[in-house]
């Protein structure tokens, strides 16, 4: 305990001291902006920092230091920095294709697999290659300029004058609908705009990018922030580009361009009509995909694999497929890749603690194997059911399918071609299921694919498994590094795509997800809390009584009417089976 006689008041020092995590400090005039200690503190790096955690808050580097502080760099292999990379990237292509070509409307519409946004060019014709490059060019040289990209508070009166200013009337009212008297928006060369979240304080930070042109647009690209020092090959995406493109045409027959859109018809009464023809859509192409699969019987397929990241709907969309082939016919069998997971302990020899059911390698895949193809071959074959409580592989149901049968196989590596059997005992089809979001903020405000998916499972987490919110955050790294590994490298190898998005979910979870985010205390999650809250905020919240009982956002929410539904009704000489024990 100290003498209080060693304790007084002192003159407020003029100088402060930031602590970094690696344990260095470093001390700097009162009121420098952080950037100016990273430059210094982290020199040289090609994976720089692009913001910071500041005493447990998520800072922009332009934030100046008035006290001590302890600061971590949020880096581009941040999850959090390479989003303000990008968002950074897409404001310098924006400020950049007005001045040049002044009566063009850039919008950033959806992300790519190799990092970076596919854009769309309002108002006129897609920029030519010159022009692309003409842009490129100039937004290369405001990089090496290194211009700050500036915070400036605005008075809603201000807003409103300075969109109405540009004819963008719906952006300046949906900005005015938000809470407050004030907005804070960024300002680079002279152009102002509205960002969702914090921008790198300057654009000399933005060394890594390209555009590439693309029908109906271009592509902005940027590093994967797997390797923030440079950009991936690109890679053909047709099959995902279509299912976007389809996507795109349902909000438009829906009159759905932005959220501020779908807040519209919720205030307005029409989003029952909304939620109807959402449905009517989903439930069209599941069975154009039934039909297909039924050509396909006729013509010898008869294994069916199908395939998703965590949160797609893959269960809901197996079932309604399901449903649809009996209609036409045809009656499937439903086998989960789960039940073929190593028993626990060999995954604990092999793993270690850190056991990783996403690798393919925690499958026996050889009996996988076997049993697809003795099955497909007309043998009766005992299938195992794995217990995830216990972690053994038990003794399931012995199966004997009739040559009239499709086998439906669900699991995260369905796409895997290592899972093929011999293509002489039947024909294969797969089938990757995903939540495309493609209902965006605003133009140039994204909605991400994997927010979307992330609320999802944080709602359905704590209906049926009893997670708190922070617990699904704390897994969700290792869910995502799985579908990265797993998953999207084999997507285009899919023969179909189905997206499972709906364009109101975001406002149906939006009630359900903030009281689970609300109570998020660990710091650790606590940032990632309030960014997804941050995002909702922008969604008018919509109640669930008027959800159908078989949509695919019922297996998220509850009330599904498909839960108990056996994906096979089969009369008794199309398939033998008995309870194994």
């Amino acid at each position: 305990m100290p003498d209080e006689a060693d304790i007084r008041e002192t003159p407020l020092r003029d100088r402060v001291q930031v602590l970094l995590s690696d344990g260095r400090a470093f001390e700097a005039p009162r009121g420098t902006p952080l950037d100016a200690v990273f430059r210094v503190a982290f020199a040289g790096t090609e994976d720089p920092p692009v913001a910071a955690v500041v005493d447990g808050e998520l800072r922009e580097l332009a934030w100046p230091i008035v006290r001590d502080a302890e600061a971590t760099p949020v880096r581009l292999s941040d999850s959090d920095g390479m989003r303000i990379y990008s968002r950074s990237l897409s404001f310098l292509l924006i400020v950049v294709a007005s001045q040049l070509f002044p009566k063009a409307s850039v919008r950033i519409d959806y992300s790519v697999p190799h990092g970076g946004y596919f854009c769309r060019v309002e108002n006129r014709e897609p920029f030519t290659p010159d022009e692309l490059n003409r842009i490129k060019t100039r937004m290369i040289q405001l990089v090496r300029e290194d211009r700050p990209i500036v915070r400036r508070r605005l008075s809603f009166e201000e807003v409103r004058a300075l969109f109405a200013a540009r004819g963008e009337e719906a952006k300046a009212q949906q900005l005015l609908e938000r809470e407050g008297d004030h907005l804070h928006l960024y300002s680079l060369n002279g152009v102002s705009d509205y960002f969702y979240g914090y921008m790198v304080p300057r654009t000399g930070v933005l060394r890594t990018f390209s555009l590439e042109p693309f029908p109906k647009g271009f592509i902005l690209r940027f590093p994967r922030r797997e390797d923030p020092a440079k950009l991936l090959p690109s890679q053909k995406f047709t099959a995902l580009r279509e299912v976007f493109d389809e996507y795109g045409e349902w909000l438009s027959l829906l009159g759905m361009r932005d959220v501020g859109s779908l807040n519209e018809a919720i205030r307005a009464g029409r989003i029952e009509q909304v939620i109807l023809v959402f449905e009517a859509l989903h439930e069209k192409r599941i069975a154009e995909i039934a039909a297909t699969l039924a050509r396909k019987l006729r013509e010898g397929t008869r294994l069916v694999f199908i395939a998703g990241p965590s949160a797609s709907g893959k269960t809901t969309f197996s079932k309604r497929l399901a449903i649809q082939l009996l209609a036409n016919g045809v009656h499937p069998y439903p086998l989960e890749m789960d039940d073929y997971f190593f028993p626990r302990d060999a995954l604990q020899d092999r793993f270690g603690d850190q056991t990783d059911f996403d690798a393919l390698s925690a499958l026996d895949v050889d009996q996988l194997r076997g049993d697809l193809a003795r099955l497909l071959a007309g043998e009766p074959v005992g299938l195992p059911r794995y217990d995830f409580r216990t972690g053994r592989r038990e003794p399931g149901p012995t199966v004997q399918l009739e040559e009239s049968q499709m086998l439906l196989v669900e699991g995260i590596h369905g796409l895997n071609p290592s899972l093929s059997v011999d293509p002489s005992v039947a024909g294969h089809f797969r089938i990757f299921v995903s939540a495309l979001t493609q209902l965006n903020l605003d133009m140039h405000n994204r909605v991400s694919t994997t927010d979307t998916r992330l609320i999802r499972r944080i709602v359905r987490d704590a209906l049926y498994r009893g997670y708190r919110a922070a617990g699904t955050l704390s897994l969700w790294d290792n869910v995502r590094r799985g579908e990265k590994d797993n998953i999207f490298p084999y997507q285009e190898g899919a023969d179909i795509m189905f997206n499972s998005a709906l364009g109101y979910e975001l406002s149906v979870l939006k009630p359900l997800v903030e009281p689970l985010l609300l109570q998020v205390r660990e710091p650790e999650y606590r940032i990632e809390a309030e960014r997804l809250l941050a995002l909702l905020r922008w969604f008018d919240p919509y109640h669930t009584e008027n959800i159908p009982k078989n949509s695919i956002l019922r297996e998220f929410i509850g009330g599904s009417n498909l839960r108990k539904f056996a994906s096979t009704f089969r009369p008794a000489a199309d398939c033998a089976a008995s309870d194994g024990s």
